[in-house]
C-alpha cells in the first residue's frame, strides 16, 4: 500500500527543488531523511516536512488496518515537483518604466511504499 503526502503552494521555484527530488526518488526513507537534513537548500527543508508527513501517514495505525509501518520498511518511491501558481508583481523603474517580477511556487509530491510490494 502506497502513502502520500504533498504540499500545495509552496513558495519556492520547482527548478530549485527538483534536483533534491532526483536525489532521494528510490532511496530507503529514513536514509533520505537523513541526505535531506545536512543539505543546505532551502528546498531540502521543505521536502523533508513533506517526507516526515508521508512517513507519519504510514504509521498511522488507522490507514493500516490496525498495524504500524516502522519507517525502515519504507521506500521513497515517487517524488515529483510540479509548478504552481504564479503571481505576478510589478517593480517600478527609473523613467515610468515597469518590469515584471514573478513569483513562482511548486507543489511538492512524495509518495512511499513498502520494501516487499
Amino acid at each position: 500500500m502506497s502513502y502520500q503526502s504533498c504540499h500545495r503552494h509552496a513558495q519556492i521555484s520547482a527548478r530549485k527543488v527538483r534536483p533534491l527530488a532526483n536525489m532521494v526518488r528510490g532511496k530507503f526513507a529514513d536514509e533520505a531523511l537523513d541526505l535531506l537534513r545536512y543539505q543546505p537548500a532551502r528546498g531540502a527543508r521543505l521536502l523533508e516536512v513533506v517526507l516526515k508527513s508521508a512517513i507519519g501517514n504510514a504509521q498511522d495505525p488507522d490507514q493500516n488496518g490496525g498495524k504500524s509501518i516502522n519507517p525502515e520498511e519504507l521506500v521513497v518511491v515517487e517524488a515529483h515537483i510540479d509548478g504552481g501558481p504564479v503571481m505576478k508583481r510589478i517593480r517600478a523603474m527609473s523613467r515610468g518604466q515597469a518590469f515584471g517580477i514573478l513569483k513562482r511556487t511548486s507543489h511538492i509530491t512524495v509518495t512511499l511504499d513498502t520494501l516487499e510490494d
